[in-house]
């Protein structure tokens, strides 16, 4: 029974250390000018709106969410297109060197960013994609494919080719197995490595800012590192848009936690 209690009260405490930040960004975001920079501070807000107003009127925060939903949307449904049938090859057709290629698949998504950078930024450049939202997407694709195809072989390897064999028996080819057979029973998996990667294109800060510099095309975090003026720091437009940008992901992993829960860990049960 102790050793439970330890256990709630250590992971309590971590819960509070990883919420406090996101928390008091919230309240900041609801404090009126004078509570911001009231000493000492004041904890609870006045709930004063203004912020949420001005990050919105003033400072364009609804054009930064609407570039960001179509950028981390579109780079999760490509990556997750391109990275079933990628990971449906190699759970199945038990090639020589997959395992090769999956640690291969593990260390590129290791790279750091800046190793990368330069090249990214010629091929897009020669593209005429700079300033682009596929410029953008196809940056992300090439960051998150990798882990996407890493978590989709691992549970298209786990399911039971004896239900797949069926239905190519039945008549359905390859991909009607995969779209109507294999799919469906990896819904755990593709709902993990969705949000993950959604979750990825959504945060992503470095590509964002080196790739798009137009203000019609930045995504949020880059819209957001833009707020401070010349001689001011809105830190009440900064903890209103911060609240926005992140309370979307809060509610879809409330959401989806059982499915993400357990596609994480249906992956690493053999059964």
């Amino acid at each position: 029974m102790s050793n439970k209690i330890v256990l709630l009260g250590a992971g309590l405490a971590v819960a509070a250390f990883s919420l406090l930040p996101f928390t008091w960004f919230v309240l900041t975001s609801l404090k009126s000018p004078s509570e911001i920079t009231a000493i000492p501070p004041e904890i609870v807000p006045g709930f004063y709106w203004g912020f949420y107003r001005s990050a919105l009127e003033n400072y364009g925060l609804l054009r930064y969410l609407r570039n960001s939903v179509i950028v981390a949307g579109a780079t999760t449904l490509a990556c997750l297109a391109i990275g079933s049938l990628a990971a449906y090859a190699l759970a199945r057709f038990h090639l020589a060197w997959t395992r090769y290629y999956l640690l291969l698949l593990l260390m590129l998504s290791t790279f750091p960013q800046i190793a990368i950078a330069g090249p990214v930024w010629r091929i897009l450049n020669s593209l005429n994609w700079l300033n682009t939202y596929h410029g953008l997407v196809a940056a992300y694709i090439a960051l998150s494919l990798p882990l996407a195809i890493w978590i989709l072989t691992t549970f298209f390897s786990e399911l039971p080719y004896e239900i797949e064999e069926a239905a190519l028996i039945d008549g359905c080819s390859r991909l009607q197995a995969l779209w109507k057979v294999v799919l469906p029973l990896a819904a755990p998996g593709i709902f993990t490595a969705a949000i993950l990667i959604f979750i990825h294109a959504w945060n992503e800060f470095f590509f964002a800012l080196l790739i798009v510099t137009s203000p019609d095309r930045q995504t949020l975090p880059v819209g957001i590192a833009l707020f401070p003026g010349e001689y001011t720091m809105p830190w009440g437009e900064i903890a209103a848009a911060s609240t926005m940008a992140t309370l979307p992901l809060v509610l879809l992993t409330l959401v989806f936690q059982r499915r993400i829960i357990r596609g994480l860990c249906a992956g690493g049960v053999k059964g």
